[in-house]
């Protein structure tokens, strides 16, 4: 790679053949930046190579906190998707532990023997409904045709 005029794939050498050593790596970070327009792909230089050595050492290696690497877009749009995805879930959960509460304190055990089949619905729209429509009805016949 070193050998070779191509200094833009110089952030990939972690994941290439022997990219994994930390010498490599140091040294497609010189690389990086020596060059005044590829420096800031050191944070993607980073991000790979993550994939081949340990956290601690990647950190040593650019001597840096890696707030490069957080305040990275890539990093900001993972963290988003993570963040939305927690908060769908959460929401998941609250909602099957509402229905669980309203079905038994309505329906007793026989409502609750209808938690395994809710249990197997991923759309929070759809619980939802379920939730309200425990309210309203009147039998777990009327609940079953919902669902």
């Amino acid at each position: 790679m070193f050998q070779q005029p191509l200094p833009s794939l110089l952030p990939f050498v972690p994941i290439l053949r022997g990219g994994g050593e930390v010498s490599v790596v140091q040294r497609a970070l010189q690389a990086l930046r020596a060059d005044a327009q590829l420096n800031e792909l050191e944070s993607l230089l980073a991000f790979f190579a993550n994939f081949v050595l340990d956290t601690p050492l990647v950190q040593q290696i650019m001597r840096r906190d890696m707030t490069v690497l957080r305040e990275s877009p890539w990093y900001q749009e993972i963290l988003r998707e993570g963040e939305t995805r927690g908060k769908a879930s959460g929401e998941l959960r609250g909602i099957l532990s509402g229905i669980e509460i309203n079905l038994e304190l309505k329906f007793g055990d026989r409502g609750l023997q209808l938690m395994p089949e809710i249990n197997h619905i991923q759309d929070l729209e759809r619980l939802k409904t379920i939730l309200r429509n425990i309210v309203t009805a009147n039998t777990i016949e009327e609940l079953q045709q919902i669902l």
